[in-house]
This record gives structure tokens, sequence and C-alpha cells, in this order.
């Protein structure tokens, strides 16, 4: 009997085995429609286990089987198909193939760039293979590469503001394929859009934002002028000193912790009419980069952050015009090519014309500035690219022909890109920089010039090894020339002698090398080192102190006076009278829970040798800077990071948090009543103190739809603390801690804007942040007659709150329109609900009455502003 049933069987199986099946299968075949295929023409099932996803395609070319046995057909699809088949019965199971039983297919790279329809590379665009379900972000140059099986595949790229593109091809060997999409015209013009918001949850890369300029033209300003660096204003751990102030400051750092790049090129001064406009033009730019902790080896410097610009690149195929008219200044741009495919060019300027109101007015005040922008591009074959980009601006102040003030920066940097191979290319750079600032004061028959500028090389290399593990390594090189002041008389009559204040050269170089390894789908790692160099140069007189002290306590009267010195050291030119070095570890760590969350941290130490003398809490286009030196120590950060990161609904909405601490050494103070401007010891007035910072930063978005943007908000503090150099020394602030002038503890920003129509679009901008820490006078004594207030400790106090609401409408005729003269119109008020912000709060005493008051100084209340828009 059990023979029997045994004979049964097999005759069963031999007939299930023998039954045909006509069929055709591709890369377009999921693993459900084949099931469906075979099912329907015969008595087998098919049993999965859950890792079987039925939905994937897992068939790699095209083939057609006419009345085949189902055992052949098995047999042959198991030679090229990535699952494994096997009969059993009347079942067909289905397994992933192990290692050793798949075919081993080549693997191929597929590089490329994303151009848009103005030929800009577009950064930060989406690059997707959907049969792989796998991609990648382009670069700062709009280059992407992605390693993948030889095979048969879809393209896809995105980029919020852009159509979407697709593109069928086909891999054999290494493959590059260029793509050009193309605007869409409603929402580039009319929304504010977050351009691949989405948080890259892999990376590594932390406490890093960036924007797009079609979100920061659209962010309501003063003036009604888009202003590139106004708009970090509203992103989390960024404040400034007011309204009409130059400079921002990061995580409770000071202005000139930041290192401002244009093009790769550093500025030093990055405003205009003290602070009421920025020196980026918005119609060049192209994005920036803010990164305020994990910093990559490749920037050092200074030890807050860094701020990176970059400008449009010309188009290299037709010829086009863009400006605006506003209400006290306008701008034209104009690009092109040079020699078709090959070379292109763009130029901007960009001029104020209030001081031709205040001639008509017959005030005899003026006040304007002018800028000047320029990029060159010349591609010599596919490898090799030269670049150029410039800058030119200034400010020119004249009151009462009694004062008057001219300050402005001279930018270049010349580029050479060259691609050794699809996984290695270097870009190797040289730049000048130069920041010039004139006082003139007419009544006293002088005037003072001064500068600082810089000459530079930088070159970097990058080389990937693997999609996994990727090494980017360079040096840079840095010259400085301080002039701290030259004073010249303009008249005979004038009180003052010819001045030259004791000028300082430097030299900073530095190495860096910085690896980015891949460690499992979820784990990624980033890891690096910088070595900095600086050197303090003659030829400079050095002036000794007793005991090496240029600041002296004195116990009597319980203050810090000036030391005098007791004789000078001099060093000949080139000669080295200081010298610092440095290590400077960097490590970023993330990782996915999923595709969607993520979390990360970050360690990174900096140094800084250049330092600004202020003692205001926004720094003023005459504000000095000054190297490191025998009594100035660089600066030196330690910051750590960690944060948690998450995309919601299809990368409708996305969040982060963080939690930031730094603490920096050598941060420098000032003795009480300290005279910094033309100092020629300013080593007399200076002591050496720390500072710290921490905090929480909170950013919420919303990516798509018609009503898009995001809210912001930091919890921090942010302190220093210089202590006495002996028991008998009190320090500043009795040497305890206290609250630097950089310290704002709530920071909220709201930003909105809703698409209503194809014609109308409207903006609005809500920020409220802590007022900043000041001294107040808590009474007075009279002496000779006259009152005099007395003052609490350093910073006890602090300015009202600060906050204001601004609105915009932009309006484009004829949205519709894509070739010829296009134009919009934006119309904005700032400070809609005109508050009178305080800029700053002074102690006098009423000339008529005699009693003690207090005044407030507000620059802003409610601003309206309107500009016309157009290209063609």
């Amino acid at each position: 009997m059990k023979h029997i049933i045994s004979a049964c069987f097999f005759l069963f199986s031999l007939c299930m085995s023998a039954q045909t099946v006509t069929i055709t299968v591709d890369q377009n075949v999921t693993l459900k429609e084949f099931f469906k295929q075979i099912e329907n023409q015969t008595d087998f099932k098919f049993a999965f286990t859950d890792q079987i996803d039925t939905n994937q395609k897992y068939f790699t070319k095209k083939s057609t089987y006419k009345q085949v046995e189902i055992e052949k057909l098995i047999s042959e699809l198991n030679k090229t198909a990535s699952v494994q088949f096997s009969i059993v019965g009347n079942n067909i199971f289905v397994k992933q193939k192990s290692q050793s039983a798949k075919t081993v297919k080549k693997k191929s790279k597929l590089t490329g760039q994303i151009f848009d329809d103005t030929k800009q590379p577009v950064i930060g665009a989406n690059v997707y293979i959907k049969e792989l379900e796998v991609g990648a972000v382009t670069d700062v140059n709009g280059k992407f590469s992605i390693e993948i099986p030889n095979g048969n595949y879809t393209v896809a790229v995105s980029y919020v503001g852009f159509k979407n593109h697709e593109k069928r091809i086909t891999i054999s060997d290494d493959t590059k394929i260029n793509f050009n999409i193309d605007s869409d015209s409603q929402e580039l013009e009319q929304v504010i859009v977050t351009g691949n918001k989405a948080v890259d949850i892999k990376t590594t890369q932390m406490s890093v934002n960036r924007l797009s300029m079609q979100e920061i033209k659209r962010i309501p300003a003063a003036m009604g002028e888009p202003d590139p660096l106004k708009s970090i204003l509203t992103l989390p751990g960024v404040t400034n000193a007011g309204e009409a102030s130059s400079g921002f400051n990061v995580r409770g750092g000071a202005a000139d912790q930041n290192l401002i790049l244009l093009d790769g090129a550093p500025v030093y001064n990055d405003s205009h009419m003290f602070g009421f406009f920025s020196v980026f033009n918005a119609d060049i730019v192209n994005g920036l980069d803010l990164y305020k902790g994990g910093i990559p080896s490749k920037f050092g410097g200074r030890v807050s952050s860094v701020l990176d610009v970059t400008q449009q690149t010309g188009d290299f195929e037709n010829y086009k015009v863009n400006g605006g008219i506003g209400v006290i200044s306008s701008r034209l741009l104009v690009q092109g090519p040079l020699q078709k495919d090959k070379g292109s060019f763009i130029v901007s300027g960009r001029t104020s014309y209030a001081h031709l109101f205040l001639k008509l007015a017959d005030n005899k005040n003026s006040a304007m500035f002018y800028d000047f922008n320029a990029k060159l591009n010349y591609r010599f074959n596919a490898n090799n690219t030269l670049t150029f980009s410039g800058y030119l601006g200034n400010d020119i102040f004249d009151i009462n022909d009694r004062f008057s003030s001219k300050y402005g920066n001279t930018m270049g940097i010349l580029s050479w890109k060259h691609k050794f191979s699809d996984r290695l290319n270097h870009n190797l750079s040289v730049f000048y920089s130069d920041y010039k600032f004139n006082l003139g004061l007419s009544m006293e028959n002088f005037e003072w010039d001064s500068n600082i500028q810089n000459y530079g090389l930088k070159y970097g290399w990058n080389y990937q090894k693997s999609e996994k593990f990727k090494i980017n390594y360079g040096i840079d090189g840095l010259y400085y020339n301080f002039n701290p002041g030259t004073v010249q008389p303009t008249s005979i009559d004038s009180q003052f002698n010819y001045k030259q204040l004791d000028k300082k050269y430097a030299l900073e170089a530095s190495a860096y090398l910085d690896f980015e390894n891949q460690i499992t789908e979820k784990l990624n790692f980033r890891y690096g080192l910088r070595y900095s160099m600086f050197y303090r140069l003659g030829s400079e007189a050095i002036s000794t102190y007793e005991n090496g002290q240029s600041v002296v306590y004195n116990p009597l009267y319980k203050i810090y006076e000036e030391g005098t010195p007791t004789g000078t050291t001099y060093y000949g030119k080139g000669k080295k009278i200081s010298s610092f070095d440095n290590f400077e570890p960097r490590a970023a760590l993330s990782y996915a829970f999923n595709d969607n969350t993520s979390v990360k941290a970050s360690y990174n130490r900096m140094a800084q040798y250049i330092h600004i003398l202020s003692n205001t809490q926004s720094p003023l286009p005459m504000s000095i800077w000054t190297p490191s030196g025998p009594f100035t120590k660089p600066q030196l950060l330690d910051q750590y990071a960690v944060g948690y990161f998450k995309n919601f609904k299809d990368n409708d909405y996305s969040f982060e948090g963080e939690l930031f601490y730094k603490k920096v050494q050598n941060r420098i103070d000032y003795i009480d009543g300290a005279d910094i401007l033309a100092n020629n010891n300013i080593e007399q007035v200076i002591l050496n103190g720390k500072a710290r910072s921490y905090g929480m930063e909170l950013l919420f978005r919303k990516n798509t739809g018609i009503f898009t943007g995001w809210i912001s908000y930091t919890l921090s503090r942010a302190e220093q603390k210089t202590p006495g150099r002996a028991a008998e020394e009190p320090g500043i602030a009795n040497g305890d801690w206290y609250l630097s002038g950089y310290d704002k503890m709530h920071n909220l920003s709201v930003v909105g804007s809703y698409e209503f129509s194809p014609k109308w679009s409207f903006n609005g901008n809500f920020t409220l942040q802590s007022g900043q820490p000041v001294t107040y006078a808590n009474g007075y004594y009279e002496f000779g007659g006259i009152h005099v207030p007395n003052y609490s400790l350093r910073n006890e106090n602090r300015l009202p709150l600060f906050h204001h609401l601004d609105v915009a409408a932009t309006y484009t005729p004829r949205p519709d329109k894509k070739k010829g003269w296009q134009s919009y119109w934006v119309f904005s008020i700032y400070n809609i609900y005109n508050r009178k912000n305080a800029a700053s709060m002074s102690f006098t005493t009423n000339e008529d009455t005699g009693a003690n008051e207090t005044r407030r100084l507000s620059i802003f209340g409610i601003v309206p502003g309107v500009s016309y828009n157009f290209k063609f």
C-alpha cells in the first residue's frame, strides 16, 4: 500500500511539473504580477516569507516564454532573477538568494550634473533610482554620484520649485548623464519654496541651515529690499544686536567669531549703511549655508559659525537681464555666454539714491552705498573649469559737511577645478580681500584711515573611494596686513599731527583631513582633523612691561589701569614675534532608526587667531581687527551637540531639535573705561577671560502645499567670565560669570507663505527676542555740581522685549508669461504694528528740570516698502 501511495504521488508531481505556460517578464513586471500569470494558467501556488516584497521588480531583462514547462521556466528565471524559486509538489517557494547563489553583477558608477533652465547648477536636488530605491543629493556644483548594478533603470530628478524629470537609462559601464530641469513658474515666482527642506536623515551633518534665494526674496525686510543676511535671523540660534545693526550672533557668539565667505573668499564687513542692508545682493546670490556646529574640517579661523555664500553662474546659452526698482535703492543683473556652452559671465550692480532726496529737501546730510558683483566661468573641457568671482562695495556718508565716512570691501578669487576621474578632483584657489575704513572730521581738520588686507591660497582635494567612504583633504594659507589707523591733518589749522599706528602682520596656515564613512545602512560617521599655525610677524616694536603685565590693578581705587611701558623690543621685517599652533579635531555621528528618523551627535574644536576690537554689542564699520600676539592669545572653542531629526508624511513636514554646549578659552574682555579707538597699545585695556553658551534649538517646517513656512525657537544662555589674575584682583564683575552682550534667552521666529492665486501670494515674519543685556545706572553722585550716574555690575540689566511683525504681498500681473518682459511687484510693511523697540537706553540730566532721566533710542517704527522687479 505504501508503495502504491508513493507511486501516485510521483505521478501527480510529474503531471504537475509537466504543465506549460506562456509568459513575458521584463524590468517593469512585479513579483505579484508574475505570480498572477502563473497561477491563472496552472495549479501551482506560491509561498514566500515576509522578506519578499511582492510589489518589487526582481527581473533584470525582458524574456518571453511560449508553452514552456514550469520546471524549465523556473530554471531559466533562477539564472537572472534576484530571487530563488524552487518547486515542491504543487507549491513554488520563493526566497532571497544567498550571496553565494546570486549572480554577481558588476557595479558601475552613474555620475552627472543637474542644471536649471538658466544653466545654473542646482544644489540639493534629489536624484532617485526608482527600481533600486536609492538616490543621492547634488552638491554645491550640482553634481551627483551613485554606484549601482548594471541594468536598466528609471532616474527621477526632483527639486521643489521645479518640474519633476524622469529618464530611462541603461547602465553597462561607468556612465555620465546631465539633466536639465525646468522651473515651475508659479512656485518659483510666488511661493516661498523650501528647496528640498526635508531633513537629510542619514548624513552626519547637523547644526547647519540652508536657505534658497526663493525663500530669501520673500521674507519681508526693512525698506522692502530682499536681504540674504537678514534672512538667517529667522533661523534657530541666530540673533543680532538690534534693528539697523551690523553683524549677527550665533549660539551666543560675537559677530567677529563668524567666518563669512563669498565664493570661498573672506569678507570682513557684512553691511551697508551701518546695518540697514547687507553686502550680499539677493539677485546674484545662489544660496547660503550657515554652519553653527559640527563644522567640517575644511573650515577654520573662527569659533562661532561659518556663513558660506555662493554666487550664481552665468547662463552659458542665452543673454538675460533682471533687476528691481525700490524705494531707496535699485539693482540690475546681466548674464550670458562668453562662448556658447564653454564660457559665461554674470554681473550685477546695486545703488541707493536716498541722498538725492535729501538734496531735493535742501538737507545737507548725505548717505548712499553701491556695490558691484561679477563672476566669470570658462570650461576648457569636461575636466577643467576656471572661475573668477569679484566684489566691490562702498558706503559714503556726509553729515552737514562736518563729518564724512567711506568704507567698503574689495574681493577677488580665481579658482581652477580639475577632475582627474569620477572619484578624484581638486580645487585650487587664490584670493585677495581688503576692507577699508575712512573717517574725516572737517571741524577738526583731520582724516583717519584703517584697513585689513588678505592674500590667500586654498588647495582642496576630494576623493571618493566608494559610495561608503569619502576623503576630503587640503591646505590653506592666509597672509594678513593690519593697518589699525593712519591719522593725517587736512590743513595747517589742524590740532592733529601725522601719526601712523603700528601696522601688524601675520601668517596663518593650516592643513586638514576629513573622512566620511558609512559604517552600516543606519550608521554614518564623519571624522577629521585640522592643524593650524599662526605667526605674528614684524616689522613692529612691541612694548615691554614690568612683570609682563600691560594692565595693572590699583587696589586703592579698586580699578584696573593701563600699565606703563618699561621699554620696547623691535622685530625686523618678517621676524617672528609670536607663534601658535593647534590641533582641531572634528567628529560627527548619525544613526537612522528608519528612513524618516535619526539622531546625530557632533564635536568640534576650532581656533581663532584674529580679534575685533569693539566695546559695543554690534561692531561698527570703524571697529579694528588685531592679531593674536604677546598679550592676546588665540581663542579656542570646544562645542558639543546632539540632535533628533524627523520627516513626516512623505516629507511634507520636518522637525529638527538640537542641544548644544560650547566653551571658549581666551575670550578678550575690556577694563572699565577702556579707550579702544586709535590706541597704539591696545594690550593696556584688554584682559583674557573665557566664555560659554548652551541651549536648545527647535525648528519645525511645513515644506509643501499652498501654505509653507517654519517656526524656530531657541532657549539659550551666553555668559562670560574674567577672573582676577591674583587673589587681590576682583576681575570683571567680581570674577563671576556674567551675561555676555549676545545673550538672548528666548528667540522665536515664525515665517509663513500663502499662495492665494497664481497672481497673488502673501508672506509674513514674526520675531520675538529677549532684550539684550545692558548695564543700567543704579544711582548717581554729585561732583562739582554735576550729577554723575553710578552703574551696576556689567550686563545685570536688559533692554525691553524685542518683537515685530512684517508682512509682504507679491503681485504677478501675467504669471503664465514665459518669454519676453516678465515682472512682479512686492509690497511690504516692516513692523506693521509700529513697535518702538529699544536700540539703547541712555541716562542723562534734563536741561530744564535738572532731574535725572532715562531715554530710549528706537531706530524703526512702521516702514512701508514697494519694489518693482523684472526680467527678460
